[in-house]
């Protein structure tokens, strides 16, 4: 699927297949927006010219940004996992809660 995020560094918003979380351009960190790829297709030049100005906004990209919550179920996750079996279980699962919170602030 097509999902839109929005570079801060660059300043554009990019149209990617599936949940990515880094700039194909500028390899900064990306921010998932909520707008679907239709929604964004139907639009005109202004409104998207709008919607870039939206996103420089740091309280409105807040607004408009969306986790993703489905990445335990995703390849790269899972081959984080399958890293970590020397750890112990204990610490397994706080370095695993440290990597998914580092995950959810990454996306802000």
């Amino acid at each position: 699927m097509m999902y839109l995020h929005y570079c801060k560094c660059c300043q554009r918003i990019h149209m990617l297949n599936g949940h990515k979380m880094f700039c194909p351009k500028c390899e900064s960190k990306l921010t998932e927006l909520r707008i679907s790829y239709l929604d964004f297709v139907g639009m005109n030049r202004e409104e998207r010219n709008f919607l870039v100005q939206d996103c420089q906004n740091d309280a409105l990209l807040a607004k408009m940004s969306a986790n993703y919550r489905m990445y335990k179920y995703s390849k790269w996750y899972k081959k984080l996992q399958s890293g970590n079996t020397s750890v112990t279980s204990e610490n397994q699962t706080s370095d695993t809660k440290e990597k998914i919170s580092v995950l959810h602030t990454d996306n802000l």
